[in-house]
Order: structure tokens, then C-alpha cells, then sequence
């Protein structure tokens, strides 16, 4: 038996515990929902294959397969308290926040629920008896179980998460924070996090997912969010990634869109030992347009990947594309994904850049954006790059007093400025300046190792 396969039969003893724990409280279409992933996921296994494995061939995911992870029923705060974490997320008091800890809600950190106008934001165990007809409808239907390991797995231990439904023409107002914590002293553990958004025709809401460890023990994230933008809806999205430098973290993301709609996304990561962002939107219908920027910073040994897919299914549809990454160390960063335009997205107008900005000799970026363009009306473009510090920029500034270090700050501040600036929300702005700024005196300019 490989060691794989024993790691395998671990999720299958937690998976039988897990269902027993739930006790039948639930409807009996998600327990056959969970039964059905994790047959998926057994037929799957991590995908560990050196060859033949194109979606994950700059990504070595045996440090996670090859691990053992305990599953807590329950959510431990361990003494944290709200006031403990307000430093480590964006935050605002007039947000509606709820706070998932382990990936199990919890009440105590979070804050305000909405439900004003019919709105719903509530967890996801508690909308599927009360929300069960639209929760049924879309659940697990754009987040496919059928060729990704990670979402089997994350479906097959579905029980909570958020859960956010805007009905036609609403807007709750004010952003939702969607607060993933990890915490625990000593054994490593694993987490399923979940979260359904349903915005309705003409509706408008802001999300803000973020994903931050207090855990001293390893933990590994295995996040799957699915996000349905109707006709003429407005979905602004962030995407916040801090967990600690031990940590694993598997981030699924599908967006589907409707007629006239937009979806404007940004991910920030900074953490986490190995990391992937696995993003697609699918633009369905004419009219319906998407924007994703993303800035990542890595260094010592740490590993990102971003998957980043856009499919442009219909005519008429627009995509912007724009990540950036600042590498230091011997840490490595992989940006693939593909733009696809079908034979019927006519006038589609598709746009995919990656920039990365390497500090270390030691440090290495993978990058293949790629368009595959099956129409034959269109305006679409891609581009990649990657590069050190200006040295004429850092010449000139140094030629006006500044030493070497401070003028490099500055340089990589800007570098990182394009991306952080196109944040909307002011409290989330002005956390990603701290928390980009305050982690430029740990890259020691021109090291090796």
C-alpha cells in the first residue's frame, strides 16, 4: 500500500466519522451530494502524477497528499476574540462580517447578519433548511467534482460556510466579510470551507473573502467558492490570503455570468507554505464583462500557483486579465490559465497580462498565459514578464540621496501600487498598503539565498 493511498483511507475514516456526526439533520440531497464527491475523490486521488498532469505540472501538491491532517467537528477559538484579529484582515464596523473558524461558523466573531430587504447572508448549514431551493439549485453545479481532486474533497466534508443570496434589484448596503480563521496549538489540521453567492437580476454586492491562520500547527485550506452574477448584477470581489508560512491552502473559485453583468475580482496572497488560486469565470452571455487583477509576494521557500481561466462562451463579452508577483528568496511562483474564445463570442475583447518582479537570483517564476481563440472577429492580447529592479529607476534615485535600500522599497512599492490602488474599499486598501509595506523589510535586496 503507498503511502497515498494510506493518507487516502485517513479522509475516508474522517469522511465515515463526519457523516455520522451530522446524524441525518441535513436534506437528504446534500448527504447524496457527499456521497458522490468522495467516490470522486477516491477514483481522483491528489493529483501527484509527474506526467500527464498539465493542470498541476509546475505544482508538487505530495507535501499535502502525503500529510496527515486532523478534522475538528468543532470550531476551538482558543481565546481569540474579535479584537485579536482586526490587524490581520481588512476590517470595518460597518461591514456585515461572518467569521467561520476551522470551517465551522461561528457566532461570537461575527457581526451583524443582514437579512433586511430579503436579503440573506447567513452560514451555509443553516441555508440549506431554510434556503433549500435556491442553495439545491446551484450548489456544486459550477464547482465540478468530476476532474479536480480538491473540490471532491472539499464537497465531500460540505457542511458550512457562507451562504449569500441579493434578490433582484438589492443591495445589502454595506460589504460582506466572509472571515476564514484557522486556529490550534498542536496538531495539523484540515479545513472545507464553502461559500455560495447568488446575486440576483440587477442587484449589486461587494464581497470580501479572507483566509488567516492563528494556528501553530500546520493547517491545510481546502476552500471551494462558487459565485452566480445574474443579469445586469455587479459583483465587486476580494480575495484575501494570510495564512502562515507552514500552511497549504487549495483556493477553488467559478464564477458564472449572465446577460449585461459584471464581476470585478482582487486577490492578494501573502502566506502559506503552498498555495493555489484556481480561478474561472465564464462569461455566458452577450454584454457580460469581468475584471481580475491579483498581486502576490513570496519568499524563503514558499510556492504560489495561479490557475487563472476565462471562458468567453458568448458574443459581445470583455475580460481583463492583470496579476502581478514580487519573489524573494529561493521561493517560486507558477501564473498559467487560459483565455478561451468560442466559435460563437464574436466581438469578444480579451486582454491577459502577467508581471512578475524577482529580488533573488535564487527566486523562479513559471508563466504561460496562453489564448485560445476558436472566433475569428475579435481583439484579444497576452503578454508576460518578469524582471529585477529597474537599475537605471534605482541609479537615479540613489543619484538624489536615497541609499539603496529605500530607493528599492520605493521602486517595488510601486510596482505593487498598480494592483493595491484598484481596490475600491477604502479599510481594505489601507490594510494591503500595511500589510505589503510592512513585509518589504524582510527582502534583503541582492541576496541568493
Amino acid at each position: 500500500m503507498t503511502q497515498a493511498l494510506a493518507k487516502g483511507e485517513r479522509y475516508l475514516a474522517d469522511f465515515l466519522a463526519f457523516e455520522r456526526s451530522l446524524a441525518g439533520h441535513e436534506p437528504m440531497w446534500v448527504h447524496q451530494i457527499r456521497h458522490q464527491a468522495l467516490e470522486r475523490f477516491t477514483q481522483l486521488g491528489f493529483p501527484t502524477a509527474r506526467r500527464g498532469n498539465e493542470k498541476w505540472k509546475y505544482t508538487n501538491v505530495a507535501p499535502i497528499a502525503n500529510a496527515t491532517f486532523e478534522y475538528p467537528f468543532d470550531f476551538d477559538l482558543n481565546g481569540v476574540k474579535a479584537s485579536d484579529i482586526r490587524q490581520l484582515a481588512p476590517w470595518d464596523d460597518s461591514w456585515t462580517t461572518l467569521a467561520f473558524v476551522n470551517g465551522h461558523y461561528c457566532q461570537p466573531l461575527s457581526a451583524s447578519p443582514a437579512q433586511a430587504n430579503g436579503i440573506n447572508v447567513t452560514n451555509l448549514a443553516d441555508a440549506l433548511l431554510t434556503d433549500g431551493d435556491a442553495a439545491r439549485e446551484h450548489l456544486t453545479r459550477y464547482a465540478s467534482v468530476e476532474d479536480d481532486a480538491f473540490t471532491a474533497l472539499n464537497t465531500a466534508f460540505l457542511k458550512d460556510g457562507a451562504f449569500v443570496h441579493v434578490p433582484p434589484g438589492d443591495s445589502p448596503g454595506s460589504p460582506l466579510h466572509l472571515r476564514y480563521l484557522t486556529t490550534g496549538e498542536a496538531q495539523p489540521t484540515v479545513s472545507y470551507p464553502r461559500t455560495l453567492v447568488l446575486a440576483g437580476r440587477q442587484s449589486k454586492v461587494t464581497i470580501i473573502e479572507s483566509y488567516i491562520s492563528l494556528s501553530r500547527a500546520r493547517h491545510f485550506t481546502d476552500a471551494v467558492t462558487e459565485i452566480v452574477v445574474g443579469e445586469g448584477a455587479e459583483v465587486e470581489h476580494y480575495r484575501v490570503l494570510a495564512d502562515s508560512q507552514q500552511d497549504f491552502h487549495v483556493g477553488v473559485t467559478r464564477v458564472h455570468q449572465s446577460q449585461d453583468s459584471r464581476f470585478s475580482s482582487a486577490s492578494f496572497a501573502k502566506g502559506s507554505a503552498l498555495a493555489r488560486n484556481d480561478f474561472l469565470v465564464v462569461l455566458d452571455a452577450p454584454g457580460s464583462s469581468c475584471f481580475l487583477n491579483g498581486l502576490y509576494m513570496t519568499s524563503g521557500t514558499q510556492h504560489i500557483d495561479n490557475y487563472i481561466n476565462i471562458d468567453h462562451v458568448k458574443p459581445h463579452t470583455t475580460s481583463r486579465l492583470y496579476y502581478k508577483g514580487i519573489l524573494d528568496g529561493k521561493s517560486r511562483a507558477v501564473f498559467g490559465g487560459t483565455v478561451l474564445v468560442r466559435r460563437d463570442a464574436q466581438k469578444a475583447d480579451a486582454q491577459q497580462t502577467d508581471k512578475n518582479l524577482i529580488l533573488s537570483e535564487d527566486a523562479e517564476v513559471d508563466s504561460k498565459p496562453s489564448l485560445l481563440i476558436y472566433a475569428d472577429d475579435v481583439k484579444c492580447g497576452h503578454g508576460a514578464t518578469a524582471g529585477h529592479v529597474d537599475e537605471d529607476s534605482l541609479f537615479y534615485m540613489r543619484s538624489r540621496g536615497l541609499d539603496i535600500e529605500t530607493a528599492s522599497r520605493l521602486l517595488i512599492h510601486g510596482f505593487a501600487s498598480e494592483i493595491i490602488e484598484t481596490v475600491q474599499l477604502e479599510p481594505s486598501r489601507a490594510y494591503l498598503e500595511r500589510t505589503f509595506l510592512e513585509a518589504l523589510p524582510e527582502f534583503q535586496f541582492g541576496r541568493t539565498s
